[in-house]
C-alpha cells in the first residue's frame, strides 16, 4: 500500500513539475533562477507548487511583458544592489510580505532538493558511510550537495542583477544561504529519522517509498525555513522575492 501511495504522490509531482515548467519556458522570470526554481518546487508541492507558481510567480508570457519585464528586471537589479550597499531588508512591492517570504523560501529550497536528489541516489549505491553510520554519511552528502547548490542558487542572481564581483557575490551567497539552509535540512532530517524508524528501515533511494518521505520531508523542510527566511530578510541579509 505505502508503495502504491509512494507512486501516486511521485507521479503528481513530477506532473506539477512538468506542467510549471511548459508554463514557464512561455512565460520567462524576471529572475532567471527561478525558472528552475518553480518547476523544482512542484516536485515536492504537488498540485500545491501550481497554485503557489500561479498566484506569487507567474510572469507575463513572452513578447507581452514589454516595458513591464524589463522594469522587473531593473527592480531586481536595483533592489539587491541597493540590499547590498545599505544593508536595508524589504520585499517586493507587489507583493504581500508572507508571499515575498514564501517565494525566497522556494528558492533556498530549490537548491536544498536539487542537492538532495543528486546525492541520495549516491549515498545508496556507494554505502557510504560516516562515523560507522550510513544514515549520517547519507545526511552529510546530502547537506553537502544541498550547501552547494543552494549557494549556487543565491550566487548566480547576484551576479547577474548586482555589481558585486565574485568573491563578494560568494561571500553575500553564502550569508543569504547558510542559515536558511541549515533551517531546511533539520525540517527535512528530522522526518527521515521518524520514517526510518517508524516503517522504512533503512534510507534506499532507489526505491519509490524513500522519495515520498522525500517530498514529506522537503516540505517540512520549507516550513522550518520559512521563518529562518523571514529573519534573514528582516535583517537585510536576504532580499525578499
Amino acid at each position: 500500500m505505502l508503495t502504491l501511495w509512494s507512486w501516486g504522490f511521485l507521479l503528481l509531482g513530477i506532473a506539477t513539475a512538468l506542467v510549471i515548467a511548459v508554463d514557464v519556458s512561455r512565460r520567462p522570470q524576471p529572475m532567471s533562477i527561478m525558472n528552475v526554481t518553480w518547476p523544482i518546487t512542484g516536485l515536492y508541492m504537488p498540485l500545491v507548487g501550481w497554485w503557489a507558481y500561479a498566484k506569487m510567480g507567474r510572469a507575463a508570457p513572452k513578447g507581452h511583458a514589454g516595458h513591464h519585464g524589463h522594469a522587473g528586471h531593473d527592480h531586481h537589479a536595483h533592489a539587491d544592489q541597493h540590499q547590498h550597499e545599505h544593508g536595508h531588508g524589504h520585499h517586493h512591492g507587489d507583493k504581500p510580505k508572507w508571499q515575498s517570504v514564501f517565494v525566497s523560501a522556494t528558492h533556498c529550497g530549490g537548491g536544498c532538493t536539487l542537492g538532495d536528489v543528486v546525492t541520495a541516489p549516491i549515498a545508496t549505491a556507494t554505502g557510504f558511510a560516516l562515523l560507522g553510520s550510513a544514515v549520517l554519511g547519507h545526511f552529510a552528502l546530502a547537506f553537502v550537495g544541498a550547501y552547494l547548490f543552494g549557494v549556487l542558487f543565491q550566487y548566480l542572481p547576484i551576479r547577474a542583477m548586482s555589481d558585486a564581483g565574485p568573491a563578494q557575490a560568494l561571500k553575500d551567497a553564502i550569508k543569504a544561504d547558510t542559515l536558511s539552509l541549515i533551517a531546511f535540512q533539520i525540517g527535512m532530517y528530522a522526518w527521515m529519522l521518524i520514517a526510518l524508524h517508524g516503517w522504512m528501515g533503512k534510507l534506499d533511494a532507489f526505491t519509490a517509498p524513500f522519495w515520498f518521505m522525500m517530498q514529506i520531508a522537503m516540505l517540512i523542510g520549507f516550513a522550518t525555513s520559512y521563518p529562518a527566511n523571514w529573519i534573514l530578510i528582516n535583517r537585510g541579509i536576504k532580499h525578499g522575492m
